[in-house]
């Protein structure tokens, strides 16, 4: 089968950052100064190969390059495949174009950390396994990128590991992700079963001549268990919160640029599978909507700073699965892009933040620094209004493109639902303009209320703020208006969004602008209303602060049987069994050898002596038998 074009110069792709995690170790060993730039270097070659690939692309075909054969065995044989189509690229952009400016964020942010020679190697090789999650040509080179970012989010999230909690939350991470995984795997393994490849291009000939319902619903089933791990969509979210443990460059290309998208990415590829499984499309986008509305809702109560962003993250990838849920897959990837501008602004900002307050984190120990730090505080209002979905941002492009398509559904299972999807929608809508409102407000507004002394960040963590924050305002219309030759893929129903007037796109805002607005006033003029309200709903609120209290009804339920069950084979197990019998036989040898140690003396006069004994014990039982 043919894969389009081969191009081997398309290995330098992921190559340059697996090159840098390599030399920014090492020559960080050195000298730390080295590692940043080093990094930050090879994510900007990769970048520039993206580029340069991009627009020699021609429409509707595709690059590749197959190095070797990764291995055979009987009827499987399976290529390193490496695929650059405009799925791909629209991708590798983002993680290049993003992950380059965190890096380069970092090297201001982790200025002073001693071990910054191993967060800029981790960083890298994030960015290599994300690379060849979304150039793999087949499901097991996409799934060794896939769990590349998961062993990377356990190395950064933890990368602080002294602090017992954060060594902690990379481990609920890798847990949960693994649990995920599983399904992924198990979905891998039902497809090479029944159709003997695993390579993409040959799955989507052969599951449209391959009629089997049953099938097609339980790989798109096991498919999304792996997506709810990578993408924290209900129940698998519980980890993505508590990734905020890492430093906040971390936060910032996991939920921006790389590994929180992965699902997306994935469901989109597999996109001719899950066309044939519609009810399971209409499970995705009712746990989708769910988890929508969880963390858009909790999000209304968080008083840390990147805990608000962190559940603002887990919605917003709700919205992205509600748009794929419904078979608009390019408007979930375009969302996917929007979000990695305005989401690694306000992470990007929030960082800054803390860097200028000296790590602090609490919004309620905020407050004035719009004169303090204007750079971070302009960049974060305008990253606000676009995750609002106010016209004509970035955000309201994408956001309104999936409002659009919820209502407009086909899916049998979700038809005479749209009216409830859309308003439902538009509820985690005006949440998120309102706690985002909320988050400046009580950040950048008012008077300051910490003890540190603030200041504005230095000019190589702005300057990532400024670039982001511009393409918060104009990436939306840069996809539909200057790349349409190279997007062509794109659904029309984008350049329909964007081809308002001016009163219609403001119009078309008014949920955004109505929570941008409330959530100013209430926390900038009405300061005792926020507080009575939720005393108010007393309950509620309580509910909502403690995060609906998953992670207390997970440990209960889950973490504290697992343990009460090792500890149980440990002892009767490990100990009582393994050890008693170890232990017991090793104790049987120690005394047989102080036994028989008596009769190696090394005396040859006791050896013939023996002989002797020997010779006539033999003699006399001879002749009595």
């Amino acid at each position: 089968m043919s894969y389009g074009t081969s191009n081997a110069e398309l290995i330098l792709i992921p190559l340059f950052p697996l090159l840098g995690a390599l030399l920014a170790y090492l020559l960080g060993l050195k000298n730390r100064d080295f590692s940043g730039p080093v990094a930050t270097l090879a994510s900007l070659l990769s970048f520039v190969w993206v580029v340069r690939f991009f627009f020699e692309l021609p429409s509707g075909e595709s690059f590749f390059y197959s190095p070797f054969v990764w291995f055979a065995s009987g009827n499987l044989n399976v290529e390193f495949l490496l695929t650059y189509d405009q799925l791909s690229a629209v991708m590798c952009l983002v993680i290049t174009g993003i992950g380059t400016l965190i890096h380069l964020y970092s090297v201001g942010y982790m200025a002073h950390d001693e071990s910054r020679h191993r967060f800029f190697c981790y960083l890298n090789l994030f960015m290599f396994s994300m690379l060849l999650l979304v150039l793999g040509g087949n499901l097991l080179v996409l799934f060794v990128g896939w769990e590349g970012v998961g062993l990377c989010s356990y190395l950064l999230i933890g990368f602080w590991y002294k602090n017992l909690s954060y060594a902690a939350a990379g481990r609920k991470a890798f847990v949960v992700n693994r649990i995920g995984d599983a399904g992924f795997l198990l979905a891998i393994f039902l497809l090479f079963a029944n159709f003997g490849t695993v390579e993409f291009k040959e799955l989507a000939v052969s599951v449209v001549d391959y009629n089997n319902p049953v099938l097609y619903g339980l790989v798109a089933l096991c498919l999304f268990i792996g997506a709810t791990g990578k993408s924290a969509q209900i129940p698998l979210f519980v980890w993505l919160p508590d990734a905020m443990a890492g430093p906040t460059p971390v936060s910032a290309l996991i939920h921006a640029a790389t590994m929180v998208t992965a699902g997306i990415y994935m469901m989109a590829r597999m996109s001719f599978l899950f066309e044939l499984a519609p009810l399971v499309m209409a499970i995705i986008c009712w746990v989708a909507i769910a988890t929508a509305l969880m963390a858009a809702s909790i999000a209304l109560t968080q008083n840390d700073i990147k805990k608000v962003l962190a559940y603002s993250t887990v919605s917003q990838l709700g919205f992205m699965f509600m748009a794929a849920s419904v078979g608009a897959y390019w408007v979930a990837i375009f969302h996917v892009v929007t979000h990695a501008f305005f989401k690694a602004c306000l992470f990007l900002g929030a960082g800054s933040v803390i860097h200028g307050c000296h790590h602090e984190q609490d919004m309620r120990q905020m407050g004035g620094l719009l004169k303090l730090m204007p750079v971070t505080a302009i960049t974060y209002a305008i990253s606000t209004i676009s995750i609002a979905g106010i016209y004509p941002l970035a955000g309201y492009q994408s956001k309104h493109a999936i409002l659009h398509v919820l209502g407009d559904t086909t899916n049998p299972y979700l038809a005479q639902y749209s009216g409830l999807l859309v308003l439902l929608a538009s509820a985690v809508a005006f949440m998120t303009a309102f706690y985002m409102a909320r988050s400046f407000a009580l950040t950048f507004l008012g008077k300051y209320r910490g003890h540190a002394h603030p200041h504005e960040s230095p000019w190589i963590m702005t300057i990532p703020l400024i670039v982001l924050a511009f393409l918060a305002v104009v990436g939306g219309l840069a996809i539909e208006t200057t790349l349409p030759q190279h997007l062509s893929a794109i659904m029309p129903i984008i350049g329909e969004q964007q081809r308002v007037t001016i009163v219609e796109g403001i119009l078309l805002s008014w949920v955004g602008i109505f929570g941008v607005v409330l959530g100013l006033v209430l926390y900038t003029r009405l300061y005792d209303l926020p507080g009575r309200i939720y005393a108010f709903f007393g309950l509620f609120s309580k509910l909502l602060y403690e995060k609906y209290y998953i992670d207390q009804l997970y440990n209960r339920l889950i973490v504290q049987p697992l343990e009460k069950l090792s500890g149980f084979l440990y002892k009767a197990v490990d100990q009582g069994t393994i050890d008693a019998t170890v232990n017991g036989a090793a104790a049987m040898a120690q005394i047989n050898g102080e036994i028989l140690k008596v009769s190696q003396s090394g005396q040859l006069k006791q050896y013939a002596l023996y002989i002797l004994i020997g010779a006539v014990l033999l003699l006399v039982f001879g002749f009595m038998f």
